[in-house]
């Protein structure tokens, strides 16, 4: 284990130095606020600068409870040099490591932000590696003051130590939301974090390896590295539900990033249609299949008419036609550039106007582009080009689709058998787009309408979380949204609990729009104590027989038990005197049975119509189908065979049992009156 070398006298000057820190963060942001943007020319450089100033006081924000660094490198002298009166008395440079830069008045680090070139050792350096490093310390913080340390001699020949000082940080107690890993990043997450902004990476992790965290620490550090051109580009992250989002939302804040925007698909596609009906799992996975893209495009692009008569558009005493053959040809033309529908209905007026220019030449006059345009706007050139290639609204084609058994099988054919079609179909249309009471997937394929009429804006990077449990029309709508940067798709194929959800990332990556990419995996835990992740791996072979079974690297075995029913409120108020946080995970559909049980505890439900803050209650009760992301230090499961059978078939069920039972931090408890399902290992329930 590594141990400090001269324990007193170093934590007194760690402490002196972090109280440095402190006071010159607090300069910098006194010297922030008072910057006056009075002195700018205009209104628009003003509103620039206090916008600027805004951001900037937000990112050099303090929480006196979190420390401004966590730990110290310090390089090894060159071979040649020898130790003076500058050095540090222990080797070469020495730089603390933190959430953020902190200078000195004279510009000098007193703290490294994490994510500087500089700070790379402090994650990967080995002693068979050390990367120039001689020494890494630790701290050990409690509320926000410095308790201990640990250093690290990376000259030694002996194996790595194991450092006691991250194993508590791992294991710290959840309260609250998710808070970032910025300290306890090991070697394979760094690996991912740091990536460069053109590489699009997904991250297949088992339960407990830190994916999200990752995900959300990679966004942190390519808006520090390329703080330009995200910023002008954007950085979006998409969780799988507004609980989730909560749970994350002060990771970025907490590591001075505020310029990304955090949303769910049904938030991204809902913008411009409201989600308010519901279907069967049938239909929904229908409406996710890729395949609704051709019937789509097929059903969009047959509203171009062919030409029936010439175009004649009077100028002067001259009147000057382009005959139906040609501007069928222009029609033709236009289709093949590859644009969207409604930037070839655009273009048309002008290529109409451009073939009389022609004509107009050729009759020996001597047009401009004024007149080109003239005649593009012209009330007979526009008329006509409504007629060949007319308007057509998203909602209102995936309206017609679902509604007219006709034009759904002319876009269908060859795409959909009989039976799907019919399954498609509304059984109770509603009278027009307006009115229908549209479901997530139907979102999702007006989305995909919108982008055929017009192209959907690009930001520069995507992190989508949960990324297996999307449809392929999902991961379409967001590839879209991403089509000229790059992404971190996060997920775990053994947590799929959606019928429409992915089978492999191959097939997702394809959907995404990123076949290329890179698939990196993730199995040493470290969040769910070994004893609870080796139960809940027996179900590996049943969901996903092709994943490798995680390992967890914590040295505590943790806690599992097992009980009845009736014991619920024992083992709460047995679990209440513990440290950290509890989560209650119940079957949906036993929620309100259980809800009645929990009379007279302060209980936050995870979901619910009305979440103020879900945090400050001491118990959250979690619907198993809410459960995904979310990590308790206490989870108590009830009925397991319930969370099964609730779902439509037994291997999405065993999924979601799988999600639920890897929520643990420190224990985990089930209870249950009905049989265990057979696919747990019923050797390990005491």
């Amino acid at each position: 284990m590594p141990t400090p070398t001269h324990p007193d006298l170093d934590l007194d000057g760690e402490r002196h130095h972090h109280s440095q820190a402190r006071e010159q963060l607090a300069r910098m942001r006194a010297r922030t606020a008072s910057m006056d943007s009075a002195a700018a020319g205009d209104w628009v450089s003003r509103a620039y600068l206090d916008s600027t100033f805004a951001l900037r006081m937000q990112q050099l924000a303090d929480d006196p409870t979190i420390p401004l660094f966590f730990g110290r490198i310090t390089y090894g002298l060159p071979a040649d040099s020898t130790d003076s009166a500058g050095s540090t008395g222990d080797g070469g440079e020495t730089f603390h490591i933190g959430r953020r830069h902190i200078s000195d008045p004279d510009g000098d680090p007193l703290v490294i932000d994490w994510r500087a070139p500089v700070s790379l050792p402090f994650y990967r350096a080995s002693r068979t590696e050390p990367l120039g490093l001689e020494r890494r310390r630790r701290f050990g913080f409690q509320a926000g003051v410095l308790t201990a340390y640990e250093d690290e001699d990376l000259t030694s020949s002996a194996e790595d130590d194991y450092s006691e000082l991250l194993e508590a940080e791992i294991e710290r107690p959840r309260v609250g939301p998710m808070r970032d890993i910025v300290a306890t990043i090991q070697p394979e997450q760094d690996v991912i974090v740091r990536a460069s902004l053109n590489e699009t990476i997904c991250v297949q992790g088992a339960p407990g390896t830190g994916k999200t965290a990752v995900g959300l620490h990679r966004a942190a550090y390519l808006l520090y590295a390329h703080r330009e051109q995200l910023s002008r580009q954007g950085v979006l992250v998409v969780g799988p539900n507004a609980s989730f989002l909560r749970y994350i939302a002060d990771v970025l804040p907490a590591l001075g990033e505020i310029d990304a925007s955090q949303t769910t698909i049904e938030q991204l596609v809902g913008k411009a249609t409201a989600v308010r009906g519901e279907e069967t799992a049938a239909v929904a996975t229908l409406k996710g299949d890729a395949r609704l893209a051709l019937v789509l495009e097929r059903a969009l692009w047959s509203h171009l008419r062919a030409p029936t008569e010439g175009l004649v558009v009077p100028r002067g005493s001259s009147r000057w036609r382009v005959p139906a053959y040609e501007a069928e040809d222009i029609v033709a033309e236009l289709r093949t550039r590859g644009v969207r529908y409604g930037a070839a209905r655009a273009m048309l007026p002008h290529a109409l106007a451009h073939r009389i220019l022609v004509k107009m030449e050729n009759a020996g006059d001597s047009p401009d582009d004024r007149v080109q345009n003239a005649v593009a706007r012209s009330a007979p050139v526009k008329a006509y080009a409504r007629s060949i290639w007319p308007t057509v609204e998203p909602d209102r084609l995936v309206h017609r689709l679902l509604s007219e058994p006709g034009f759904l099988a002319t876009a269908a054919e060859g795409v959909l058998d009989p039976d799907e079609q019919r399954l498609l179909l509304w059984a109770r249309p509603p009278r027009s787009a307006g009115t229908a009471r549209w479901t997530l997937a139907d979102a999702v394929l007006i989305d995909e309408a919108a982008d055929l009429v017009e192209r959907t804006g690009s930001v520069a990077h995507l992190v989508v979380d949960e990324a297996q449990d999307l449809s392929a029309m999902m991961l379409r709508a967001l590839g879209r949204r991403c089509s000229t940067g790059s992404m971190t798709i996060l997920g775990d194929l053994a947590q799929a609990t959606t019928p429409w959800g992915s089978r492999s990332w191959v097939d997702a990556l394809t959907h995404l729009g990123k076949p290329g990419a890179h698939v990196e995996q993730l199995t040493r835990g470290f969040r769910v104590p070994g004893e609870v992740i080796e139960y809940a791996a027996t179900l590996l072979p049943h969901i996903a027989v092709d994943l490798e079974p995680p390992t967890s690297v914590r040295r505590s075995r943790g806690d599992l038990a097992f009980g009845a029913l009736s014991e619920l409120r024992t083992r709460l108020d047995a679990i209440a005197g513990r440290e950290g946080s509890i989560g209650l995970i119940v079957p949906d559909a036993l929620i309100p049975v259980v809800t009645q049980e929990l009379t007279g505890l302060q209980v936050a439900v995870v979901g619910a119509a009305v979440e103020e803050d879900p945090f400050l209650a001491h118990l959250d009760l979690v619907p198993a189908s809410l459960a995904k992301g979310l990590e308790y230090d206490h989870v108590v499961l009830v009925e397991p065979a319930a969370v099964v059978s609730g779902e439509p078939d037994r291997v999405t069920g065993l999924r979601r049992l799988y999600v639920c039972l890897t929520r643990a931090v420190s224990s985990l408890v089930v209870l249950h009156d009905l049989p265990l399902p057979t696919e747990l290992d019923a050797r390990l329930v005491a």
